[in-house]
């Protein structure tokens, strides 16, 4: 996560990127158009290897130490570099902010204990399904049920008509980030129109990372100050948020947010190759025609959005 990436982080969101709070130029630009394509690329596959990563690091530290790692760097990464001013903002703006951290603590959170138990691309595929339902259900138009019925019969296959070979506290867990994801979206465009550029981005993942603070102290302890762990906290922090927010930055100032989220569907499948190339996690044949169902649904749903002039995760009134 995407991650959210993760982690996430990313991230990642339907309808303006995974953590992107910056509003999108109208108008794609036909010369040049590989560039931000390209930047929205390495940004997924960025956040996907750090999630890797993220895994071959609990051990250490634990899921939640890792997340506790993840949210500090970047919330210290991102308030060095936005510096938010503090004042002048409404009591309702804070409020937005700090929901909108919450949310950011518990998607990652949940997200690292399903990557805890059940391998990267099926959880990542599980994951999807938040942001893909959001956009089935802000559209209310008859197609998006094609697209549902794709996205279960991925999820029916990926567990082996059962889940038998998926750990299902793993699946909750995945379906809970995937809901925390979709709430994310939300509070995420929020955000972004009640604070400047990533002001709001930074504040929110400062309020997330004093959240989860207690949690990962409480489940690693001393081991969090290990020169090694922190090393690695720090990849997975990069990899996983700065590194990608900012190449999303740069693409979405040329890029249409069509275009990303069709991009950001392609999540599972660099999800399963990282998890392939890092961890040694194999896919079976089911679960890879599962995964390429979820991203099918997923492109679908936003090409149907995309058609009727809509933003893509903007519930109708």
């Amino acid at each position: 996560m995407n991650t959210p990436s993760a982690a996430p982080s990313t991230p990642a969101s339907v309808a303006t990127g995974p953590d992107s709070m910056h509003p999108v130029p109208g108008g794609p630009h036909r010369r040049g158009s590989l560039g931000p394509v390209g930047l929205v690329l390495a940004g997924g596959v960025s956040v996907q290897f750090g999630g890797a990563l993220a895994v071959s690091l609990m051990p250490r530290a634990g899921a939640l130490g890792v997340v506790t790692l993840r949210l500090v760097v970047a919330a210290v990464v991102l308030l060095l570099v936005c510096r938010p001013r503090l004042r002048g903002h409404a009591r309702a703006d804070w409020g937005t902010v700090v929901v909108f951290g919450i949310t950011m603590a518990a998607m990652n959170g949940l997200f690292y204990q399903a990557v805890d138990r059940i391998p990267l691309g099926p959880a990542v595929t599980l994951e999807v399904l938040g942001p893909l339902a959001l956009s089935v259900l802000a559209s209310r138009r008859a197609v998006n049920l094609v697209w549902a019925g794709l996205a279960l019969a991925g999820v029916f296959l990926l567990g082996g008509g059962g889940f038998g070979n998926l750990d299902m506290v793993g699946v909750g867990f995945a379906l809970s980030a995937g809901a925390m994801w979709a709430a994310y979206i939300v509070f995420s465009a929020r955000t972004g129109r009640r604070f400047p550029q990533a002001d709001g981005l930074a504040l929110a993942m400062a309020v997330a990372a004093v959240a989860f603070v207690p949690l990962g102290i409480a489940e690693s302890g001393t081991k969090l100050l290990v020169p090694t762990t922190i090393g690695l906290g720090v990849a997975v922090a990069m990899l996983s948020s700065v590194l990608p927010y900012t190449l999303e930055l740069l693409a979405l100032r040329r890029l249409p947010a069509s275009t990303f989220a069709i991009l950001m569907s392609l999540e599972p499948a660099v999800a399963a190759t990282a998890g392939f190339l890092v961890l040694g996690q194999s896919l079976n044949t089911h679960q890879a025609v599962a995964i390429a169902l979820v991203i099918a649904a997923s492109m679908g749903a936003v090409r149907t959005q995309v058609g009727r002039g809509r933003p893509v995760a903007e519930p109708e009134a």
